[in-house]
Parts: structure tokens; sequence; C-alpha cells
């Protein structure tokens, strides 16, 4: 049984506030973060030491990406883009702790960009259908073979950390967040679950209890108003 927490972006209140609900019904459930730590809300440096000293599994999203190559690989697209997404919020959550930033991304550097568990398929934005073209038909006995495919492309926007493509079934549950919405969303035709619910604009921060491909719950809790950033 697992936990996966949709984006988080910044909202560290909130966040500790959804664990708790979570560890009080589920104690046994892995948790996991879908990714999007940083950016738009108020408390990235929070959120991404409270993942790392709890040990809580995330993998990439692109808001993280762009937080680590613009200290890395300042010349990249991804620095180029963080200037434009939200990349304030985070700067001055890290006043005063501006040793921690070089531990945190060399943190976000090593997560995976998905997660193939029995439970479910965890990636931050998806596999677009697009790949389906270069699959053989027989791909979901081996999800194996899309580790070249995810690898090559993550940094385009067709990419694991980008899509916003119609995404591909995959023989088993997707879990993504990356699209904004107000609810949890199942598309029953790519067997996906999208779960970011868009705490850092105000609404709330949603975890799906799953297990063996198969929703248990859905958990919310409201933008902490310590977390919420007005545009």
């Amino acid at each position: 049984m697992i936990a996966v927490i949709g984006d988080i972006h910044g909202c560290y209140f909130t966040l500790i506030e959804l664990v708790a609900k979570i560890e009080r019904k589920f104690p046994d459930a892995e948790i996991i973060s879908i990714g999007d730590l940083v950016d738009r809300g108020n408390h990235s440096y929070e959120t991404v030491n409270y993942l790392i000293s709890n040990n809580i599994t995330f993998v990439a999203g692109n808001h993280d990406y762009m937080f680590y190559h613009f200290f890395k690989y300042p010349s990249s697209i991804f620095a180029r883009s963080w200037v434009f997404n939200g990349n304030e919020a985070t700067l001055e959550s890290y006043q005063g702790h501006e040793q921690e930033i070089f531990e945190h991304i060399e943190v976000i550097s090593k997560a995976p960009l998905y997660l193939d568990l029995p439970d479910a398929f965890i990636s931050h934005a998806g596999i677009s259908k697009y790949y389906e073209n270069f699959l053989p038909p027989d791909f979901q006995k081996d999800l194996s073979l899309l580790d070249p495919l995810i690898n090559k492309d993550y940094l385009h926007d067709i990419g694991v950390l980008w899509t916003r493509d119609p995404l591909l079934n995959l023989g088993k549950m997707q879990i993504v967040g990356h699209s904004k919405l107000n609810e949890v969303k199942f598309d029953v035709d790519a067997n996906a679950l999208y779960i970011d619910t868009g705490a850092f604009a105000g609404n709330k921060l949603t975890a799906v209890i799953v297990e063996k491909n198969e929703i248990i719950e859905v958990i919310s809790e409201k933008t902490h108003i310590n977390d919420f950033r007005p545009f």
C-alpha cells in the first residue's frame, strides 16, 4: 500500500497536516511525493528539508529540476525557465539556509524520474501516448522498455517531467501530478490518476491511497494560510 502526495510547491504546513492524516489512518502505507516540492508556495526550504529528514521518497518534478539546474547548470534551458516559474518564493525561503541549497539539490539530482511499483507506476507528468509508436505491442509485459525513452527525453516537452499529452496506458495505474485540477481525476482510457489539486493556488493538497492498482481512499488538506502566496 502506498500514499502518493500531489504537487506540494512549498506548502509545508499543509504537507505536515496531510502526512499526519495519512499516518493516523494508514500507518503502514509508504508515503511518496509526486514531485514539484519547490516554488510558488512560501516554504520550499522547509518542504524539501522535511522530506529528506523523514526519508520520504519523491520522484523529480520539473520545478525541482529547474531549481537544481539554476545552481548547477545556469546556462541550461531549465535554469533560464526557472526565472518565470515561481523561483522568487523558493529563493526567499532559502535565505539563511544557503549551505542547505547545495545539499538539497544534490538529493534532487538523485531522485528517480519514475517508480514502477507493484501498486502503481509513478512519475511527475506521466508517460506520453507519443511513445506508443516506439514500443512493441506487448510492451506492457516489460515496462523496463520505457527506461531508455524516459531518460532520453526528460528535458523535452514530451518527457516525463513536462508532458501534457494524453497518457499511454501502461497496463497498470499511472499516478501523476503536474496538471493542476480542482479535484483528483481518473482517466479511464489511460488508466491514469491525476492528483495535483493546486495547493499553491489556495485549493488543497491531496494524497491517494493505492494498493495493487486500486484506489483505496483520497485524503486532502485545505491549503494552510501560511503557505499561500497570493499572485
